[in-house]
């Protein structure tokens, strides 16, 4: 008897705990977890899940492999990060009335012309083989016609006399440059490059020419912005001298010329002109000389 009172006294405080009703906090404590659905009813666990059991996809291995090409034009190290380059470019022509092989259609031709540019630069070198510089150009062009008949033969019946004319211009060019260098040899020592210029040309021009007995001279200011392609070939001489060659292959250009008198002053005309060409340029043919100085090669 003794021990069945016992066992009731024991089992009275979970009889009671289980009749207890809940509170507002056991409630949320036993509240059921959401499950968010996806908008087509999925449940995006077990969708996960069925995705991790789903055995990994099979490369095809009748199609070929897709590899990004490395073509190695950096490889070759022409020219070293922190170098600075000194140089200078320069051109120079002439036109006389010698060379009548050219000109078999002028009798009596009395001319000349010339052309000179020199442009010295300076670069620094950010990366291998990448160099942003600057540049300060002078260009002088001059030339005259003198006593010139102009014939096309009895048959064409057409000739003339071409007046005198003489022409003299000088220009200031200011730019900057970006140049990138691809070696061709192990040694680094030949190489070629590919330069693109943005630059702006300012200057005068002196024009003359006779009309019957009257000599008429006018004065012109010219402005010009362009943006030029000029690739070429480089080869070390010496350990920090380099020889260059380059070529204009044309680009954007901008002109604007206004034409005054040259005894006033007064603008009389003007003119502007846009174009894109690309094409050899036969007077932008450039011999040049380079130093790199911090020789980053014997390091």
């Amino acid at each position: 008897m003794k021990k069945i009172l016992l066992s009731l006294i024991a089992f009275l405080p979970m009889l009671a705990l289980s009749a207890h009703p809940l509170t507002t906090s056991d409630k949320e404590e036993t509240a059921p977890t959401a499950v968010t659905t996806t908008p087509d009813g999925e449940n995006p666990l077990s969708a996960a899940a069925t995705e991790m059991s789903r055995p990994p996809r099979q490369k095809n291995k009748f199609l070929p492999t897709r590899h990004r090409i490395d073509r190695e034009i950096n490889k070759i190290k022409f020219a070293y990060k922190g170098e600075v380059m000194l140089g200078m470019t320069a051109s120079y022509g002439t036109l006389s009335s010698d060379d009548t092989d050219f000109m078999l259609i002028l009798d009596n031709l009395n001319a000349d012309g010339t052309i000179a540019t020199i442009r010295p630069f300076v670069g620094y070198f950010y990366s291998d083989n990448h160099c942003l510089g600057f540049r300060f150009g002078y260009n002088h062009v001059s030339g005259n016609i003198d006593n010139a008949r102009l014939d096309f033969g009895e048959i064409n019946d057409i000739n003339g006399d071409i007046p005198y004319i003489d022409l003299t211009s000088n220009n200031y060019s200011f730019g900057i440059f970006h140049r990138s260098y691809a070696g061709l040899d192990p040694k680094g020592r030949f190489g070629l490059f590919a330069e693109l210029e943005l630059a702006v040309v300012t200057g005068k021009t002196d024009f003359a020419y006779d009309s019957g007995d009257e000599r008429h001279r006018y004065k012109s200011d010219n402005v010009q912005v362009k943006l030029a392609f000029n690739p070429g070939v480089a080869v070390y001489l010496y350990p920090n001298v380099c020889a260059t060659l380059s070529f204009g292959l044309g680009g954007l250009q901008y002109t604007n010329v206004s034409m005054k008198d040259p005894v006033t002053g007064v603008k009389i005309g003007s003119r502007k002109a846009s174009k894109m060409k690309f094409k050899l340029n036969i007077a932008a043919i450039n011999i040049g000389m380079t130093v790199h100085l911090w020789n980053k090669k014997k390091e």
